[in-house]
């Protein structure tokens, strides 16, 4: 299968990427949007196994103003305390997200990745890239027909800008599979978040992941939970069938 790295131009730089699609004939896409560790193999990864399915995976390094992937370190992933440490350096990354900054690069993104395949597109994400594949999808409704997020925390703030309190934005079918546990996304937040897609009118479905950990995902770091991530990749393949496969 086909895999290149390559540059998305945005308004405001060039974002590298990672570009996997089967060959043959043009086929739906997917804009996988990465989690806080950045654009990596396990990314690079997951985007290789959803294109083996039929589907053409654009991947973006969110943070490429700050340089070319990897940002951070990928040596200490697999270590609680130095993961923690990681974190913090990419605290200041993922602050400097603004919601103008997110839709101008997802704009770009789309357009790139409907130069490969045929629209309208689906878009997963991954922890903060399930927040930031939100604001996409509100920003481009005609052009984003799923949403998948998985492990997201941050849908739901008090601040006037909240995602959740742009759910009558989005004209995608939507699944989350929602980490156990989750101090950024608790059981009290999931409910509001429900509450907004239901009032909405948004075709959802909402399920937690019982015993899974934010990061279950992620075969590169302490949270993974292998029956977790086999049944993400089954919801998420079930929704991209139902939505931009047909």
């Amino acid at each position: 299968m086909p895999t290149e790295r390559i540059d998305v131009t945005t308004p405001d730089g060039v974002a590298d990427a990672y570009l996997a699609r089967p060959d043959g004939e043009r086929r739906p896409g997917v804009l996988l949007v990465m989690d806080a560790f950045g654009l990596r193999p396990q990314i690079e990864g997951m985007a290789d196994r959803i294109a083996a399915q039929g589907f053409v995976v654009l991947t973006p390094n969110v943070f490429y103003r700050a340089g070319r992937a990897p940002v951070v370190p990928l040596d200490g992933l697999g270590d609680r305390e130095r993961q923690a440490s990681l974190f913090a350096q990419v605290m200041p990354l993922i602050r400097e997200l603004t919601t103008e900054r997110i839709v101008r690069d997802g704009g770009a993104c789309l357009d790139r990745l409907e130069q490969v395949a045929r629209g309208p597109v689906a878009i997963t994400g991954y922890c903060m890239g399930g927040r930031i594949g939100w604001r996409i999808a509100a920003a481009y409704r005609e052009r984003v027909a799923a949403l998948g997020g998985f492990h997201v925390g941050g849908l739901v703030t008090d601040a006037d800008d909240s995602p959740h309190r742009s759910a009558g934005s989005l004209a995608a079918e939507v699944y989350l599979g929602h980490a156990d546990n989750d101090r950024n996304m608790t059981p009290e937040q999931i409910a509001e978040l429900e509450r907004a897609l239901d009032a909405a009118g948004v075709r959802h479905r909402s399920e937690l992941y019982r015993g899974a950990a934010h990061g279950y995902t992620m075969a590169d770091t302490p949270a993974y939970d292998e029956s977790a991530a086999e049944r993400h990749y089954s919801e998420l393949l079930a929704l991209l069938d139902r939505t931009v496969a047909r």
